[in-house]
């Protein structure tokens, strides 16, 4: 289910203009279908040591995958088919477990709010009490 792109070494993907790096991976951002690909257009690019292939996975990227899941993800974890989340909704507040199902491309949040972002991962040991 991924896909990949180009990364700069100092952060940002590139753009479709292979000029630009995009500090959030999006649909501006070039995708290849698979590793060759990418491979390819980077070979034909000047800087091409600066610059990486990675795999965009919903694990990785889930922001990307899952486009009403909002805030700062700070950790994931993959569930029985599932994506979960500890996201923080904007900086500053409780941090939340968000459920994100990779066949529906639903996403739950959870009501109860944790004050750190380890106290949120946590919860990971007891996922399927969550589900």
């Amino acid at each position: 289910m991924g896909i990949f792109a180009l990364q700069s070494l100092a952060g940002g993907f590139l753009d479709e203009d292979l000029q630009h790096f995009n500090k959030v991976f999006d649909d501006w951002c070039v995708q290849f279908e698979s590793r060759e690909d990418a491979q390819l257009v980077l070979e034909s690019l000047e800087k091409k040591d600066t610059i990486k292939i990675v795999e965009i996975t919903p694990l990785s990227y889930p922001k990307y995958f899952f486009p009403k899941l909002q805030g700062i993800i700070h950790a994931t974890r993959e569930y029985e088919g599932k994506i979960i989340c500890v996201v923080e909704p904007q900086m500053g507040m409780s941090f939340r477990i968000a459920i994100c199902d990779i066949q529906t491309k639903k996403v739950r949040v959870l009501n109860t709010r944790y004050k750190s972002a380890s106290s949120a991962e946590g919860v990971f040991a007891n996922l399927s009490f969550t589900l």
